[in-house]
């Protein structure tokens, strides 16, 4: 089940730039940043209670991340929503006829476990499911 929307994603094309402005101007508390090898990026995280700001930028200049922003430039790249049981989510979505960008989830950050609806079956907008680690293991 959906429990909460768990951040806002915004792919950025400068990370440290896009980090320095979420700091000194917006003077959020910069989490820390993480690589997601499985999504080729890097990501740097803001909290903003009860949600979150997530910046992802390339890894290595490549990904799915990279060829977002060579189409679009920098901007809001997707909302995530939290789930206590992913699978079953994914299950039930299956069944209400949503397409996913993959077959299963797969890990994402934090040791969490994400999988994103098509932004087809949205309206034009990029959902991702997220089970934190502590509600898979």
């Amino acid at each position: 089940m959906i429990t909460a929307l768990d951040h806002i994603a915004i792919a950025v094309p400068d990370l440290e730039g896009a980090i320095a402005r979420f700091l000194e101007d917006f003077g959020l508390q910069h989490d820390g940043n993480e690589v997601v090898e499985a999504a080729q990026t890097t990501t740097a995280f803001f909290s903003v209670p009860a949600t979150h700001i997530e910046l992802v930028h390339p890894l290595d200049g490549a990904g799915p991340i990279a060829t977002y922003l060579d189409k679009r430039g920098g901007g809001l790249h997707h909302l995530c929503f939290r789930t206590d049981d992913i699978d079953a989510d994914v299950e039930r979505l299956r069944a209400k006829g949503y397409q996913f960008t993959s077959d299963a989830p797969t890990p994402g950050a934090h040791g969490s476990r994400v999988i994103f609806i098509h932004p087809k079956s949205c309206d034009g907008v990029l959902i991702e499911l997220s089970q934190p680690a502590e509600a898979h293991s």
